[in-house]
């Protein structure tokens, strides 16, 4: 018996309500994305989105961004680390002995540097992975000693500058290949890119789950959601274009999203963070070697927050024993913020890029409203509470 106009028509919003329940982590953080932007462009008279300001956008939350990609496997794989924000002082505070000090040249510094990291991600990961020891008591104990080393590397004092080239990681900037200068042809023409790429890629995707047989979302949430995205890519493109161009940053937090990107949805390994997440006990019983992947993914998660030390230290052009204080603050905050579950095996790598861009986007609109840091922190304490909170309420309702 078919059914009737009225009846069809029931079922298509019948389908799209449950959907949306669903799917409300992802178009939330989105939704809470686009109203915090509206709010500081109209509350700052539109400095939020001068082309100036988006540029100190992306150098400002670089390094939260970088590590966040790292914490959020950490926290899918049902951890915690608390030490990045140490981690980042001490690589910096060790790339400015090495360069201003010893006169080591740029890139051995770097590979130094960024292995550095990973021994201290192996470290903590040994604690955590093979003798069970909490990852919270493991970190803690590691924000101390790094911080503690970080003030006997400098010996309490602030040194630098760095040489010119180091600068480059953070301040420097893709030059126009058109050579037309302003607008900057290069930016525009990879936001252009991008935006056609994401497209294209949402709608094979569209396609291959249309063959399998796969659910989709209604394709009015489709072409609506990819129409905001590529949008919005050419809009920040143009606004990047109109004044320096492409951040040296910028291009390394964009290689860095589409490979974790690809390694946490596409890869064996990725599936497998998510599966020892999920149920742990699951997971060795099936045969994954859960110890060895704790383990790799503290490891990755160190040479994360080493990269990010060497961005910030270059973006400061100085390197200070207080460096990287908070850090840990931020960067958990947003992985949570953008979907990450307190309780492991969800979450997703654009949920954490989402999340650290609107922690930087409450920093950075504040600071322009003159907010003092007393009512910052409160404010993102209850943003952070407020996450949770719907992570909770999500899960009990189900």
């Amino acid at each position: 018996m078919m059914n009737t106009p009225v009846e069809n028509e029931g079922v298509a919003k019948s389908s799209i309500r449950s959907y949306l329940t669903l799917r409300m982590r992802d178009y939330g953080i989105l939704l809470a994305l686009i109203i915090i932007i509206a709010f500081f462009q109209i509350m700052t008279n539109g400095v939020l989105l001068r082309p100036v300001n988006i540029t100190n956008l992306f150098l400002q939350n670089s390094y939260v961004t970088i590590m966040a990609l790292g914490m959020l496997m950490i926290i899918v794989a049902g951890h915690i680390d608390l030490s990045v924000g140490s981690i980042v002082g001490f690589i910096g505070a060790l790339a400015a002995v090495m360069m201003v000090q010893w006169g080591v040249p740029v890139i051995p510094t770097f590979i130094v540097c960024i292995l550095a990291g990973m021994l201290i991600g192996a470290w903590q990961g040994y604690w955590v992975a093979y003798w069970k020891i909490p990852a919270f008591i493991v970190t803690l104990a590691g924000m101390l000693v790094f911080r503690g080393l970080t003030l006997w590397l400098l010996d309490g004092q602030s040194v630098g500058p760095f040489p010119g080239g180091f600068q480059l990681l953070s301040t420097g900037f893709i030059p126009d290949i058109f050579g037309v200068g302003r607008p900057n042809m290069t930016a525009l023409a990879a936001g252009v890119v991008a935006a056609a790429a994401i497209i294209w890629l949402a709608v094979r995707g569209r396609q291959r789950n249309k063959a399998y047989g796969v659910e989709d979302e209604p394709l009015s949430f489709f072409i609506a959601r990819n129409a905001i995205v590529a949008a919005v890519l050419i809009f920040v493109a143009w606004k990047l274009a109109s004044f320096r161009g492409l951040p040296n940053v910028l291009i390394t937090m964009a290689v860095l999203t589409v490979i974790y990107a690809f390694i946490t949805e596409k890869t064996t390994f990725g599936r497998r963070v998510y599966a020892i997440g999920g149920n742990l006990k699951a997971a060795q019983l099936s045969g994954i070697n859960t110890r060895r992947l704790t383990f790799l993914t503290f490891v990755n998660m160190g040479m994360l927050a080493g990269l990010a030390g060497l961005v910030f230290a270059a973006r400061l052009n100085i390197a200070t024993p207080g460096a990287g204080n908070g850090f840990e603050l931020d960067v958990i905050a947003a992985v949570f913020i953008g979907g990450a579950s307190m309780s492991g095996g969800v979450g997703k790598i654009v949920g954490a890029v989402v999340g650290a861009f609107i922690m930087g986007i409450l920093n950075n609109g504040m600071s322009i409203l003159g907010i003092g840091i007393d009512y910052q922190q409160v404010i993102k304490g209850l943003v952070l509470l407020a996450a949770v909170f719907f992570d909770v309420y999500n899960k009990n309702k189900a």
